[in-house]
């Protein structure tokens, strides 16, 4: 279907090529995962083969046709980019049509395309919503409708899967192999690991070169007999996740649930000699269990671990102004926008030194939640106190004590790295010597100083969360807020950011965290799944994925009890609707 021949293309002011000699054939009628770090050059290599861009060297043909000679590919070909292509002021109806005419299907022939693609994808009922107004997935699902307005032959999807909760993708995906199915070549870049194991094949790139191209299961195999989960005291799996990714013999550590999954190097399996005796922890081991790899353990592996000095062991304390153990509370929390509420009555509690999760699908008012809790937006009922600070009477106050990294990270994209902290740190109230010495900290612990006078617009993704987190600790707050803080950013730099977070904890400060990630769920002590604005469970990972056990489903994951609590609140809700009808009716009375 696409054929890569030695294909190599370069940026002005690049320091390396972001392909280079890139050889590689995608079949046609299989899903090709493309998987790589930030930078690896993923997007690139779809832009060439969509012939938006032309290669320095080296020829790519697509449908046997060459992309610098032959346009008539282009027929057969739709790309997704990764900012879907919507017009957000156009209504859903609005933006097929539209893209119906671009791509000159006749009236008669677009219109009955568009009918198709709307029941297929199950945006029948929004069909007049406009596309700004769409939640994550839904918008998604535009633009698949969007690009198969052509029914094509081969589809380009750059990241369709980065923003949107497991319930989407998982109908995302449902979409993408039912095309496949029918002799549709995919090619589906995505950050989500779990992903490529979906895939037929994968093309792993790394500083715009091949690691491996083939069936997944055959890159995980480099993981085999290496892999394993470790029993530990729940208060001690932050600290050995660092201890343990400085020893030589490790190549990977984190935490999953109340254990630790632990990856080691070849040479730390000495024939013979039992786990617990190896060089590849300490002492603290209870039980060391072999478990299955992951196509994660080997893409970490493949790229040599988490870096030794990047491992976060600074020793910094988290403001000394906080002395609640109760840092955060939130009280039957409501937030009405007109006739609809996006919170309805949510509750809970949050100590010092934990990691608190609020899980949901896209639009359930976890965002909206932070807001409040943020001192960015009032309740319309109850209450709210964070670091012992009421946010209805002292909302300003309270924000002294609040560190906030935005799902779009809200950098200032003209502002150089420090001016970005020297802006952010005044608003955080820190002045002079104290502004200096916390800008000087942030840049050496971040390992942002080489960048500190180069424009934040102008970082790679995995800086700017560094610069974003940078921005939101830089006053050492007590509570630190981060929505969706690693969606798009690859395994590598998570796993990174990650370390940081369980720093700041150990220290003592509070980390409430949104994710559609579910691996990084894991890390949370506790969650709290919100639907609908309600929270329909609350309970450690562990305990949310013991929930749905069975004999059917004896290993479930977390993202399986995610799809599964949902499902049966979804259907609780419109049982009682049932009822509520059924009720109006019989009386006589208006149902709904």
């Amino acid at each position: 279907m696409i054929r890569f021949e030695q294909v190599t293309k370069r940026f002005p002011r690049a320091d390396r090529a972001a392909l280079h000699e890139v050889s590689v054939r995608i079949l046609a009628g299989a899903i090709t995962g493309v998987i790589g770090p930030d930078g690896a050059g993923k997007t690139t290599f779809l832009r060439l083969a969509a012939g938006l861009l032309v290669p320095d060297q080296g020829r790519i043909t697509v449908l046997d046709h060459d992309t610098q000679r032959e346009l008539a590919f282009r027929d057969h070909l739709a790309y997704m980019p990764q900012k879907f292509g919507l017009y957000t002021d156009l209504t859903v109806w609005e933006n097929l049509l539209l893209y119906a005419r671009l791509r000159g299907i006749p009236a008669a022939e677009g219109r009955a395309s568009i009918d198709r693609l709307l029941t297929f994808t199950g945006l029948g009922p929004f069909r007049r919503r406009l596309a700004g107004k769409l939640s994550g997935g839904m918008k998604q699902k535009l633009g698949l409708a969007c690009s198969m307005l052509i029914q094509p032959k081969v589809m380009l999807l750059d990241e369709p899967g980065v923003g949107v909760d497991p319930v989407s993708r998982r109908e995302l995906w449902k979409i993408v192999q039912e095309q496949r199915d029918q002799g549709v070549g995919i090619v589906w870049s995505t950050p989500y690991l779990d992903e490529a194991e979906k895939c037929d094949y994968v093309l792993v790139l790394y500083e715009g070169k091949v690691v491996f191209f083939g069936p997944p299961a055959e890159f995980t195999a480099r993981a085999n007999n290496r892999t394993f989960l470790v029993e530990i005291p729940a208060e001690e799996r932050r600290r050995l996740t660092r201890e343990w990714l400085q020893k030589p013999t490790v190549v990977d550590t984190r935490i999953q649930g109340q254990r630790l999954r632990v990856v080691l190097r070849p040479e730390a399996l000495v024939p013979g000699t039992p786990p617990e005796a190896r060089d590849a922890a300490p002492a603290e081991i209870h039980h060391m269990a072999p478990t299955e790899a992951r196509f994660e353990d080997a893409f970490i592996d493949a790229l040599g671990g988490v870096p030794k000095d990047r491992v976060a062991l600074v020793n910094r304390t988290a403001s000394g102004e906080n002395h609640h153990e109760e840092v955060v509370v939130a009280e039957g929390l409501v937030k009405r926008f007109g006739r609809f509420t996006a919170v309805d009555h949510v509750s809970f509690r949050v100590r010092r030194g934990e990691v608190f999760g609020l899980l949901g699908p896209n639009g359930a008012g976890k965002s909206t939640t932070f807001r409040m809790l943020c001192g960015l937006a009032a309740p319309t009922e109850g209450h709210a106190t964070v670091a012992g600070v009421d946010l209805r009477k002292a909302r300003a106050q309270a924000r002294r004590f609040v560190g906030y990294m935005a799902q779009s990270f809200s950098l200032y994209g003209d502002l150089t790295v420090r001016q970005n902290l020297e802006f952010f740190g005044g608003v955080y109230g820190l002045r002079g010597a104290r502004l200096s010495v916390a800008i000087r900290q942030m840049l050496d612990e971040l390992e942002l100083a080489p960048l500190a006078n180069i424009s934040a617009g102008l970082l790679p993704l995995g800086f700017k969360q560094r610069l974003a987190l940078a921005v939101a600790i830089l006053h050492r707050p007590a509570v630190v807020f981060l929505d969706e803080p690693t969606s798009g950013v690859d395994p590598l730099a998570r796993r990174e950011f990650w370390l940081r977070i369980d720093q700041l904890v150990e220290e003592g400060a509070v980390v409430i965290v949104t994710t559609h990630f579910m691996d990084e769920a894991e890390y949370c002590d506790r969650l709290a799944l919100i639907n609908r604005g309600k929270v329909i469970a609350m309970d450690s990972p562990d305990a949310i994925r013991n929930s749905i056990q069975s004999p059917q489903l004896p290993n479930p994951t977390l993202e399986d009890a995610f799809i599964a609590m949902l499902e049966r609140a979804n259907e609780a809700t419109e049982r009682d609707a049932a009822v509520t009808a059924t009720g109006a009716e019989r009386k006589g009375g208006p149902t709904t």
